[in-house]
């Protein structure tokens, strides 16, 4: 998620600094002296970057305003040390000199301790200094030669021992002194990159050996008992631009054994192991959809659902300390009234809940289900009543459709009541006043709750997402369908009326902006859907005259929350409609070619990574713009069954298991060397190993070359693109996880299981499937598949049947159909005439008929029978 830079204090700016402002020695270049400089110690001592990593004692609640730390010391205590802001982790060496600076006042007059000393028993103190505060900003200064040794030291405000509560707030701490921390290096482990969870026994093997060498470089595959199974020599790629490493590509796509265990040899190394089997993304789907249920708000976290280390209570319902999501005010000057917007999911690592980030999150969850009722090789059922581990189970209604009404009933909730100025429209976020540390459980937060202002993009997240919702729960919920996209067409009718209202870029304090000042493709996106839903020519009017229609909505860079005509466009293509078929060609066209030219991209990389953003400038959240090429690329394979799509899809899950620069899977619970630290306030064991880590199946944001938190900066300056990245939980700018990274994920994992599983019917080297999309008075359309499961290439197919009933065939795509009384043959188009083995082609018919639409009961391919 984004955050915004808090700038400094300027009431803390006292003329005691102004003096003492860093300016070079006379004749000296600037960087030379700042080179001269003492190693600093401490991290975000300005707090310009919230509070981490500094901590605080649970009875002293510590927030960070305009740069400057503010804490609520509670009265009644013995001791200093009964109330403590601090910060862990600083390297002391015996015998080095040092200095400890800060500024810091006290709303009463107060005495604190101001330490620097071991972090655990004994507590030595190298510097322990009693500091007398006043209301007055007052800068203090503490020279001090130490006499310990140790990386987990701690500077410490024990601001305890009061009888009466105050508040201590605190600025520009430094600890200067010693020596500079060594450079951070990843740990990459072996020089071979493997996808280290897997490989479908059918699907390409390939993974990358890091060396200088400029010859081929003999490997090896070994089998779990170290029985050598395969072997061949690897192919010199050269440097890799996304890394600065000499790479060489292994592919053993050949072999298609399954196992578990195995591992590569090259070089004198050994990768991590892996397995090779058609299963290895059923957990997963399952895995990533559950990160769902974790992230509810407004509701008990039961342990029968997620295990005893993940339980916990309902988070933000107005029980102290929390000042709750049921009554939620507006920010000053903004609304005059309360809305109950409990419930949803927690957007990220904090506790925010945004309608624009949880927009795309809602349909790609939802989408995640469609899918399965429209793609020939995707079976409901996988994703069905009893499929996930949810409070809902035995209703009747598929889990994953249960997990996306928790967040579109908080859609629903955040739109502007009847009777308000900006009715209908949707109000852009919920969440704290302030940022809160880490870590912090829901139930714990105590920080008042903020409605921010009504935006057009929120509002046609919510048209979008709400005529997806109505289409999806009608054969479930008559009344939840009917109330969702009665909450659409207000939304777009309010987005029309209001078309630029946009957030506020500098609205970041407590929660991200999400500023988007570009709407057009958020009108593009909710048109497509209520167009999908009622079939209103009003809709596809909107539809057909956007700019996104006709533009290239699949880019290098993939598209996210801030971009989101391509989720108009997947759905346009793929869910059944009244388009005709021209209509329906263009689009699925465009599809098509976005996945071409993922396919090229993939094909041009080292890692045959399907992004490559322009100059390698990896984004905030790089790995959700993975997953959401991948999309692209699976809804064309879904199109056209070509197998350079699927084999994109799976080079792409190579990178984000495992096979990559930093030979890291980026997913927890999957991998021998996987992400495990993500930024996240009650998955933090990291910072209390109470806590849990991130529960499997959470998908870390991935390298990204801005590095705009303390912990990325202080480690990953200079970093090479693919690179700049952090297993740390300090570092939310490279590992944080958000609800809009899961949902392609669980779209991906459920797309890529039915790859992996799905098996073709046998007796012939082709099969046919006629798959009736929809249905009218007197009409009809239908989709055709051939696919070749010999060992042959198949050209210029004909597909020939017999319809049993009167159907007619009026128009037809992707074939060239012609009838003569109930006798049907459809031959290949010129650019899809050659059908590989393993692969697919289909094509799509549009008819009349009088009676039913009994499909075929036999068919032909070339003039032989086809199973």
């Amino acid at each position: 998620m984004r955050r915004s830079r808090r700038r400094p204090n300027p009431n803390l700016l006292v003329p005691l600094l102004a003096t003492a402002l860093a300016v070079p020695l006379a004749g000296v270049p600037a960087s030379v002296a700042a080179a001269q400089q003492p190693a600093e110690q401490v991290s975000n001592g300005d707090f310009a970057e919230g509070l981490p990593p500094w901590w605080h004692t649970e009875n002293t609640p510590a927030t960070v305003l305009d740069g400057t730390l503010c804490a609520d010391v509670p009265g009644d205590t013995a001791n200093p040390w009964d109330a403590i802001i601090g910060q862990n982790d600083i390297a002391l060496v015996g015998g080095e000199s040092y200095e400890l600076s800060f500024t810091a006042t006290a709303s009463v007059p107060a005495t604190i301790s101001a330490n620097v000393q071991l972090a655990a028993e004994p507590y030595t103190s190298a510097l322990s200094e009693r500091v007398a505060l006043g209301a007055e900003a007052t800068q203090f200064s503490y020279s001090f030669t130490s006499a310990l040794t140790t990386d987990t030291g701690q500077v410490a405000f024990q601001v305890g021992g009061s009888a009466e509560p105050w508040t201590f707030c605190l600025d520009d701490v430094s600890l200067r002194g010693g020596e500079a921390p060594p450079p951070y290096e990843p740990d990459t482990g072996p020089r071979v990159r493997v996808n280290q969870v897997g490989y479908l026994p059918a699907g390409p093997k390939h993974a990358n050996l890091v060396t200088d060498s400029a010859e081929p470089v003999t490997w090896q595959l070994a089998d779990a008992d170290g029985t050598v199974v395969d072997k061949g020599t690897s192919s010199p790629q050269g440097v890799d631009p996304t890394s600065n490493q000499s790479t060489h590509r292994i592919d053993f796509s050949d072999y298609r054994r399954g196992g578990a265990g195995y591992t590569l040899t090259a070089d004198g190394e050994t990768s991590h192991p892996f397995d090779i089997r058609a299963d290895i993304y059923s957990s997963l789907r399952t895995d990533s959809l559950a990160f769902f249920y974790h992230q509810r708000s407004g509701v008990e976290i039961e342990p029968e659902y997620v295990g005893d280390s993940y339980a916990r209570p309902a988070g933000h319902l107005q029980m102290p300390p929390n000042q709750g999501d049921v009554e939620v005010p507006c920010q000053p000057g903004v609304c005059d009234y309360t809305l109950d917007v409990s419930g949803g999911w927690y957007d990220a690592g904090d506790h925010g809940k945004y309608v624009v980030n949880g927009g795309i999150s809602a349909a790609q969850v939802l989408s995640t289900y469609e899918r399965t009722l429209h793609a020939d090789r995707a079976d409901p059922a996988r994703l069905g009543d009893g499929s996930l581990a949810v409070p809902e189970q035995g209703n009747g209604v598929p889990d994953v459709l249960d997990e996306a009404r928790w967040q579109v009933e908080f859609l629903l909730s955040m739109q502007v009541p009847t009777g308000q100025e900006l009715a209908g429209m949707a109000h852009h976020k919920v969440h704290d006043e302030n940022w809160t540390g880490l870590p912090l459980l829901p139930h714990e937060d105590p920080e008042r709750r903020e409605l921010h202002p009504a935006s057009t993009a929120a509002t046609l997240n919510l048209a979008a997402v709400g005529a997806q919702c109505a289409r999806l729960f009608a054969r479930y919920d008559a009344d939840f369908a009917a109330r969702c996209l009665r909450a659409a067409e207000t939304a777009w009718g309010a987005a029309k009326a209001h078309p630029a209202r946009y957030a506020d870029p500098d609205d970041g304090v407590g929660g991200g902006a999400y500023s988007d000042t570009d709407v057009t493709d958020e009108f593009y996106w909710a048109a497509a859907e209520l167009y999908l839903t009622t079939g209103s020519g009003e809709y596809w009017t909107e539809v057909s005259s956007s700019e996104h229609h006709d533009a290239d909505v699949f880019t290098d860079g993939g598209f996210g929350w801030a971009s989101v005509a391509a989720l108009g466009m997947l759905n346009l293509a793929t869910v059944p409609s009244e388009l005709s078929a021209e209509r329906l060609t263009f689009v699925r066209d465009a599809v098509v070619r976005g996945a071409q030219r993922y396919v090229a991209t993939a094909n041009a990389e080292a890692y045959d990574l399907p992004y490559a953003p322009a100059g390698y400038d990896y984004v905030w959240g790089s790995n959700s713009q993975v997953l959401n090429n991948m999309v692209v690329l699976a809804t064309a394979h879904d199109l056209t069954g070509r197998g350079e799509f699927a084999d994109a899809v799976l080079t792409g899950w190579d990178y984000l298991l495992g096979r990559n620069p930093l030979n890291r899977s980026y997913v927890t619970g999957y991998g021998e060397h996987d992400a495990r630290n993500q930024h996240h306030r009650f998955w933090a064991n990291q910072l209390d190993t109470s806590l849990p880590n991130p529960p499997a199946g959470s998908l870390a944001g991935g390298p990204n070359t801005g590095i705009q938190d303390p912990v990325a900066a202080e480690h990953l300056a200079g970093c090479a693109p693919a690179l700049c990245y952090i297993d740390d939980i300090g570092s939310w700018a490279t590992n944080e996880v958000t609800i809009n990274w899961n949902a392609p994920l669980a779209w991906m994992a459920s797309f890529t299981d039915d790859l992996a599983t799905a098996q073709p019917p046998g007796g012939s080297s082709c099969t046919v499937s006629y798959r009736v999309q929809s249905e009218w008075a007197d009409g009809f359309v239908a989709e055709v598949v051939v696919a070749n499961t010999g060992t042959a290439p198949m050209r210029d197919w004909t597909v020939a049947w017999q319809y049993a009933g009167d159907q007619r065939v009026t128009s037809a795509w992707n074939a060239q159909v012609t009838q003569a009384g109930r006798a049907v043959t459809a031959k290949s188009p010129a650019w899809n005439g050659t059908i590989e083995p393993g692969d697919s082609a289909r094509f799509g018919v549009q008819g009349t008929r009088h009676g039913g639409s009994p499909p075929p009961g036999s068919f032909t391919v070339n003039g032989v029978p086809c199973g």
